[in-house]
């Protein structure tokens, strides 16, 4: 017995921008529900992320790339409703969870079939939409990007927040030594119980020091910095020969001072990507990498999303003020029903 397809409402609840600003010009409103297009699926969301990339849009610094919804969001889980043309595996009523080049703080998001990913395991749909931003970015930058490997040292910064506890667990379960700086003593214990060999509290302590004392010189193979600014020179002093440093945000600011020299006696590679504005092609090629990968891992109760808060989709300013004040350890979601 076919089951019949959902009724679509021609409006949906959404989070609007109003004007860069604070969290305060975050405004719920009524949008018409988009329609899919070729290669995309409608979902009906349940739930959704709240990433630093959605804070720096609301606050003008970063705009959704051409063609994508203004309306922020990156990620999100729920049921799929709608099946636009040239989409193969997946049908009305699907349960999946996606990643989004903008559009989950609403009732409904277009997704690119290629990013959307089934739900692994027993995971709640609220639990679902905290993988996709995080999973992809991590897969793609330490494992492949940096090439880190089971026996590895790595050393990840602010690893409470929702990359950093996603990067702990998978780089434990493949057999990698993970180091992690946080911001108080408390949050430096809570990377260790995730798996972290050492957690560093850069508040107190020098995480160049650390990393000498703990390796014996030797230093971190690949570091994963969401800082830049000044972090940029000191993760080369804290890298090992060979070392890959990725960066993959610019909470500390985007201009740093290297010593060259350095780079070149220990034979460092830096480098830095944005998800976000990828081609959907690479995207895909990532998302069929976790599915592999780290779907596994997720299913089988090794890795495991680590949700701080979650808000209704009303209070996004809320959720946002939360995320700017970095007083959360693992994720913060919205519930849109």
């Amino acid at each position: 017995m076919s089951l019949r397809a959902p009724l679509i409402p021609a409006e949906m609840p959404a989070i609007e921008i109003v004007s860069p600003g604070g969290p305060e010009q975050l405004r719920l409103v009524a949008r018409p529900v988009p329609s899919p297009g070729d290669g995309e699926v409608l979902i009906r969301v349940i739930a959704a992320g709240v990433n630093r990339p959605d804070v720096a849009q609301r606050q003008g610094y970063y705009a959704p790339p051409p063609g994508a919804s203004d309306i922020p969001g990156l990620e999100a889980a729920g049921e799929i409703v709608a099946v636009g043309s040239k989409v193969n595996g997946w049908a009305v009523h699907d349960r999946v969870t996606a990643l989004l080049a903008g559009g989950g703080y609403a009732g409904y998001a277009v997704a690119t079939a290629s990013l959307c990913l089934p739900i692994p395991g027993e995971l709640t749909m609220l639990e679902a939409a905290a993988l996709p931003e995080t999973a992809f970015t991590v897969w793609s930058n330490v494992f492949e990007r940096a090439g880190c490997r089971a026996g590895d040292v790595l050393l990840v910064h602010g690893g409470t927040s929702g990359i950093g506890t996603m990067t702990i667990q998978m780089a434990t379960a493949l057999g990698v030594r993970v180091f992690a700086t946080a911001g108080s003593r408390e949050k430096a214990r809570f990377c260790e119980a995730l798996g972290a060999v050492r957690g560093i509290d850069y508040k107190t302590e020098d995480f160049v020091e650390v990393m000498k004392r703990e390796t014996d010189d030797a230093g971190a193979d690949v570091i994963l910095d969401m800082v830049a600014g000044t972090y940029v020179a000191r993760n080369m002093a804290a890298a090992a020969l060979f070392g890959r440093i990725v960066c993959i945000a610019v909470l500390g600011g985007t201009k740093a001072q290297i010593d060259v020299a350095l780079m070149m006696r220990k034979r460092l590679t830096l480098c830095g990507s944005m998800l976000r504005s990828s081609p959907v092609a690479r995207k895909a090629e990532i998302a069929d990498a976790v599915r592999q990968r780290v779907w596994p891992l997720i299913a089988a109760g090794r890795v495991r999303p680590i949700i701080h808060s979650t808000f209704p989709l009303a209070q996004a300013g809320a959720a946002h003020a939360l995320m700017e004040s970095s007083a959360h350890i693992g994720k913060i979601m919205l519930s849109v029903e």
